[in-house]
C-alpha cells in the first residue's frame, strides 16, 4: 500500500489505489470494461442499501443546525486549533470575535470586528470588493472563516486582505469545498459566488501573496462530504470517520497566507 493510501482502506481499496498506481492506463480501462460486463462490482450494482439518504431533500436544510455541531465548523475549528499560534497581536476577525475569543490567548493584544454594514461589536465597517478606505498594514492576524466565496471579486477581496496585514502578518482563511450552497435568509441577492478546490485556492492566494507564504490543506472525505451535504452533525460521525482525508473529497478548504512585504 503506498504511503498516499488511507489508513484502514479495505482490500478492495487497496488494490483499486495499487492498480491505479502500477497498471498502465490501457490496461486500467480494459479492467474496468470486463468489471461492468461480469458485474463484479461490491457492492453489487442496483443493492446497495440508500436506508436514510434516498430522498431528494437534505435531512437538515440548515447545515445541522438543528442536530449538533455542524461537519463543516469542526473542520474549521480543527485549522484553527492547529494555528492557534498565529493568532497574536493585532487581530481581526469577520462577524464577531467568537474565534479569536476561542483560540488566541494572551498572545492577542487587540481584536477588530470586520462587517460589510453597521452592527452591534463591528469596529470596521467596509467592503473587500470595493474601493472605499480600510487600515493599511495594521495587523498581525486575521481570521477569515466562510467569506470569501461571498465575494464576487474574490481577487480584489484577496488583495485588500493582503494590504491590511503588517510585513509577517498571516492570514488564516476556511473556505467551501463541496457544500450546500450558503444564502443568507434565503436571498439569492447575497450568497456564495464560489467553492474552491486545493488548487484554485493555491493559486489564487499566491498571485499576490507568493510562492512560499501559501499553505493550503482541506479537510473531508467521501463519507463527510454526504453526511454535511444531508446537513448531519459532526456528533453522527466518529473521530476517524471525520479525521479521515481524502484529496478527492474537500469539504473546508483552509489556507494559511503570510505577507513578506
Amino acid at each position: 500500500m503506498s504511503a498516499d493510501s488511507p489508513q484502514g482502506a479495505s482490500l478492495r481499496d487497496r488494490a483499486i489505489d495499487w492498480a491505479r498506481r502500477r497498471l498502465p492506463p490501457g490496461m486500467r480501462d480494459s479492467v474496468v470494461r470486463l468489471q461492468r460486463r461480469l458485474r463484479l462490482q461490491w457492492p453489487p450494482r442496483g443493492t446497495v442499501r440508500f436506508g436514510s439518504f434516498r430522498r431528494v431533500t437534505p435531512i437538515s436544510p440548515i447545515f445541522a443546525i438543528d442536530r449538533g455541531f455542524p461537519i463543516e465548523r469542526y473542520y474549521i475549528e480543527r485549522f484553527l486549533e492547529e494555528r492557534r499560534d498565529d493568532i497574536r497581536g493585532v487581530t481581526m476577525e469577520f462577524g464577531d470575535t467568537t474565534y479569536l475569543d476561542k483560540f488566541g490567548g494572551p498572545a492577542v493584544e487587540v481584536k477588530d470586528v470586520f462587517s460589510y454594514v453597521e452592527g452591534p461589536g463591528a469596529t470596521i465597517v467596509g467592503d473587500l470588493s470595493g474601493d472605499g478606505p480600510l487600515p493599511e498594514g495594521r495587523f498581525d492576524c486575521i481570521v477569515c472563516t466562510q467569506t470569501i466565496q461571498m465575494i464576487y471579486d474574490i481577487r480584489g477581496a484577496v488583495a485588500r486582505l493582503h494590504s491590511m496585514l503588517k510585513p509577517g502578518g498571516v492570514l488564516l482563511v476556511t473556505t467551501h469545498g463541496i457544500s450546500k450552497i450558503g444564502r443568507h435568509l434565503d436571498r439569492d441577492g447575497w450568497g456564495e459566488y464560489w467553492h474552491l478546490t486545493q488548487e484554485a485556492a493555491r493559486h489564487l492566494f499566491r498571485e499576490r501573496f507568493g510562492e512560499d507564504g501559501v499553505e493550503v490543506d482541506a479537510y473531508g472525505n467521501v463519507l463527510s462530504a454526504m453526511c454535511a451535504l444531508h446537513g448531519l452533525a459532526s456528533e453522527e460521525l466518529t473521530r476517524d470517520e471525520l479525521e479521515h482525508r481524502d484529496r478527492d473529497f474537500d469539504v473546508i478548504v483552509t489556507i494559511r497566507a503570510v505577507r513578506s512585504d
